[in-house]
């Protein structure tokens, strides 16, 4: 792959009028807020480039995005961001990256061959199509770790699978399977999982195909208000996520999930 843009965790490269941004955490491409301003820069640097009409995002490695690195729960500040940021990095949250790639004007396919796990099925909703197989796996598995959904997804989830799906997967935080996930819609092509990156960019070249002004129009009139709304959410999700953070459960959850065993939760 011949990078077009040079980032230190995703590659970027533009093949016809396509461009594949590629993340490079392998093997389970842990998210953290440099990896997100990084998938922003992208997309704010080819929404500005005339030759890219259609985007994929894809990963290395076993899991698409396996969520937030929680590590044994030492590795996050009570403000959400790595202890080994600076306090201007931590100031510019995480969710306001996030954001930053609900804004992004080019159409996007995600190729999800693997896990999409809490922030990560976050970052998998990012995209207008999903392409996956079974062998992927969907969790949105916040309330397993004690905690509240964040990303968006008490939005992005719930419109594209409609709330009663949605609240089944935050409550149970079960993992939802690759056909399952087609089933419901969440995904939207269902292949093998050695043809997912490749139906990604088949899709996303059957899209850069028609004129762009009229699908980047139509995208906008479609998407209209789900920054906003996204903005509202993760306002919303931060401060209960805040709060959360500070309990025993949430110790508990990440710990038990460090341990890979089931959590003993107090309610406290």
């Amino acid at each position: 792959m011949n990078d077009t843009y040079a980032f230190d965790d995703i590659g970027v490269e533009i093949a016809g009028h396509v461009a594949i941004i590629e993340i490079r955490r392998p093997p389970h491409n842990f998210f953290d807020i440099a990896l997100i301003h990084q998938i922003g820069d992208a997309l704010e640097r080819l929404d500005a480039d005339p030759a890219c009409r259609a985007a994929v995002l894809c990963a290395e490695g076993k899991s698409f995005c396996a969520g937030a690195n929680f590590g044994s729960g030492e590795d996050l500040g009570a403000d959400g961001q790595l202890k080994t940021q600076t306090p201007t990095e931590r100031a510019q949250h995480l969710y306001v990256e996030a954001i930053r790639l609900f804004e992004a004007k080019t159409p996007m396919v995600g190729a999800i061959h693997g896990a999409a796990v809490g922030g990560g099925l976050g970052l998998a909703m990012v995209p207008d199509f999903r392409v996956t197989c079974p062998e992927a796996r969907f969790a949105a598995n916040f309330t397993r770790l004690g905690f509240h959904p964040g990303f968006g997804l008490t939005v992005t989830l719930t419109e594209t699978i409609g709330k009663q799906n949605a609240a089944l997967m935050f409550y149970t935080s079960r993992r939802v399977k690759g056909d399952e996930a087609h089933a419901m819609g969440l995904a939207d092509v269902l292949v093998d999982q050695s043809e997912v990156r490749n139906a990604a960019i088949g899709l996303a070249a059957e899209i850069a195909e028609n004129a762009p002004l009229g699908v980047t129009e139509t995208r906008q009139t479609l998407r209209r208000g789900l920054a906003d709304r996204v903005r509202a959410a993760t306002d919303h999700e931060l401060a209960i996520q805040t709060r959360l953070r500070a309990t025993e459960d949430f110790k508990e959850g990440v710990k038990a999930m460090a341990e890979r065993r089931v959590p003993d939760f107090k309610g406290a």
